[in-house]
């Protein structure tokens, strides 16, 4: 497997850096975890099934960027908007597990620094964007749609530079790493905008049925609704 896509494969990075990763991911997944107690009732945990499946089909369907080179969505932001950023990162992490056991999508070797660049990374990183944002997502749709957008963008940019470092670290691909930082930063700019586009569209189709269901309008006065939306039990 190419060291551009995002998904690492086995061989891609040494042993201990693979290990280190490895703890570093189990680490951060069991203090998700926990924190997502907190979040999960009656009505967020079906959300939090659909979201992960609805991340595993579109992760499953590749676009091409480059002759050679593909990219997929990685739902961090998706998922953090949708239902927060611990059970978001554990969406994902289900996600990114299943893929590599049962279809070898991406290395066994490799899972913790995908865990972490993806489920981990991505998400917080979506979360803090949306979050920044959040006054312009409460206006409305077009607001939503916008901050969805940049937030998606930005947490694909943000996974990749994960890689990049990682690679950095620990690289056994065989490519020199400002050739695979070129072509990480490059090709997922790239990605970045249709991960935008497909986090945005999904994200304001649910805000326009039930603005209840999505975490980030949770408890705000928005234009989606004239009351604080808040989670029933």
């Amino acid at each position: 497997m190419s060291p551009v896509a995002m998904h690492m494969s086995d061989g891609l990075l040494n042993a201990p850096v693979s290990v280190a990763f490895l703890v570093l991911a189990a680490v951060g997944v069991g203090f998700a975890l926990v924190k997502a107690r907190a979040d999960l009732d009656d009505r967020t945990a079906p959300m939090a099934g659909l979201v992960a499946t609805f991340i595993f089909a579109v992760q499953m369907i590749n676009f091409p960027i480059l002759p050679g080179a593909s990219g997929h969505l990685l739902g961090g932001a998706l998922a953090a908007i949708l239902v927060g950023p611990w059970v978001g990162a554990l969406c994902v992490t289900i996600v990114l597990v299943v893929q590599a056991l049962l279809f070898a999508d991406g290395g066994l070797t490799a899972l913790g620094a995908n865990v972490t660049n993806m489920a981990l990374i991505g998400t917080a990183t979506g979360f803090l964007v949306a979050v920044a944002l959040r006054k312009i997502a409460e206006r409305g749709k077009g607001g939503l749609f916008a901050v969805a957008f940049i937030s998606a963008f930005v947490n694909t940019v943000v996974a990749a530079t994960g890689f990049v470092v990682e690679y950095a670290i620990g690289g056994a691909g065989g490519v020199e790493i400002g050739k695979v930082a070129l072509l990480m930063w490059g090709l997922h700019a790239l990605i970045g905008i249709g991960e935008g586009l497909i986090t945005a569209v999904t994200v304001t189709s649910v805000a326009s049925i039930r603005p209840d269901l999505v975490y980030l309008l949770k408890g705000r006065n928005t234009a989606f609704g004239s009351k604080p939306l808040e989670v029933r039990s």
